[in-house]
Formats: structure tokens, sequence, C-alpha cells
């Protein structure tokens, strides 16, 4: 994610806190911004997993499978 999408969020955040809060406007693109900050974690977090193994004590290596 870019990071001026980052500094928008920490942005909207700030303002959410404050006694004007956010426009209707801004609460919409708040929430389109976090659920793309989500899935672009989200898709990071498994590539990750998928290149995890496991080694038991025989020296075998199983890959982390999904539930």
């Amino acid at each position: 994610m870019e990071q001026s999408k980052i500094d928008r969020i920490n942005e909207l955040a700030r303002k959410s806190k404050t006694a004007a809060g956010l426009s209707p406007e801004e609460k919409e693109e708040q929430f389109r911004l976090r659920r793309e900050y989500i899935a672009e974690w989200r898709q990071a977090t498994e590539s990750t997993l998928d290149n995890v193994y496991f080694v038991d004590d025989k020296g075998n290596e199983r890959k982390l499978k999904k539930k």
C-alpha cells in the first residue's frame, strides 16, 4: 500500500477522535481505505505462511496447512 494512503488512514483516524468527527464521505473513505489495507496485509501474510515448513524430530519437513 502506498505511504500516502496509510498517511490518509492515520489522518482520518485522528480526525475521528476530535469533536468535529468525520463527515459521511470521510467515513466511507476511511472504511474503503481500511478494507484495502487489511486485504493487502492478509495477502502478504498468507504469502509468507505459504513458505513456512515444520520440521519434525526425524528431520522431515511438512508444509503448513490451511484450515
